[in-house]
């Protein structure tokens, strides 16, 4: 029994023994696991503080300065330039035709303007100078050479003088002087209705020839794209704006012909006006200073 008692106090110390060891060892896992994390830690913080470090002088760098971008003019492949370019004899001889067209009509229109207002104003001094006169001679030496209202004057005296020849006592002198004047008026007449058929004839035609211009170059566009086997915008919209700048160019054309036109015969009209109040006074003076046995004949 004494055994036992000895053999099972034995046992008991060895498990007290092994359980105290087994408490005292587990502190010290525990400092070596917490060790661990804390010794991975300044790691860890060092990888993230590095890039951060890094990364702080790219951003105090300065901002790259951007190369200046130049706006440069786009040159239009489609403009008058290229239809100019890319035309062939007939496009280009419309073109041509309608230039010669525009600056001939406008040269007309100046140069008609020009003889209306100095008629209109040689009318206003024919009114001051020629009937203040005292006689026809007299107020036909007042007036300027050159004037058509001196020209109807000098064809009225002249018609009375050539009257008394053997050639033309039998004709009536009141009808042989209203013809010589009548004459006259007519001429100045014709001298300013000059130039107005061409007026005329650019304002009904140039429309006709600038759309002669777009269909040929309509044609030609229409040509291009079968060859080409494409119909894209692209394709169509090019040869055709250029075909309808050929109608364009002639309605630009017309257009101020048509309204000048116009413009100078009203003008033409006043003038005219005029010239025949003048002729028929003249007439009634020279008739009124004829005696009366030579206006019989």
């Amino acid at each position: 029994m004494s055994v036992l008692k000895r053999h099972r106090s034995a046992v008991l110390t060895a498990l007290i023994l092994g359980c105290s060891w087994g408490l005292a060892s587990l502190p010290a896992a525990a400092q070596d696991t917490g060790a661990a994390p804390a010794a991975s830690a300044p790691t860890a913080a060092t990888s993230i503080a590095a890039p951060t470090s890094a990364a702080a002088p790219a951003e105090a760098a300065p901002p790259v300065a951007m190369p200046a971008t130049h706006n440069e003019a786009v040159k239009n492949p489609y403009g008058f330039g290229a239809l100019w370019d890319n035309g062939d004899f007939l496009a280009r001889g419309i073109i041509i035709v309608l230039l010669i067209m525009s600056m001939g009509s406008w040269y007309v229109t100046f140069t008609k303007l020009f003889e209306q207002a100095r008629l209109l104003r040689q009318a206003r001094m024919a009114k001051k100078q020629f009937w203040d006169a005292s006689s026809v001679q007299e107020g036909i030496d007042r007036l300027k050479p050159g004037s058509p209202f001196r020209y109807i004057a000098e064809s009225g005296t002249d018609a009375s003088r050539q009257h008394e020849s053997q050639m033309l006592e039998k004709i009536d002198l009141h009808t042989w002087v209203m013809q010589s004047i009548q004459r006259a008026s007519e001429n100045i007449q014709t001298s300013l209705q000059s130039g107005l058929a061409f007026l005329a004839t650019v304002g009904s035609t140039a429309v006709f020839v600038g759309l002669l211009g777009t269909v040929w170059g309509i044609y030609h566009a229409l040509i291009a794209i079968g060859i080409s086997g494409q119909a894209s915008i692209d394709k169509v919209a090019g040869p055709v704006g250029e075909a309808l700048i050929m109608t364009a160019i002639g309605l630009g054309v017309a257009v101020p012909a048509v309204l000048c036109y116009n413009w100078l015969v009203r003008r033409n009209k006043m003038a005219i006006e005029q010239v025949r109040s003048f002729a028929a006074d003249l007439y009634a003076v020279l008739m009124a200073q004829t005696p009366p046995s030579t206006a019989a004949r």
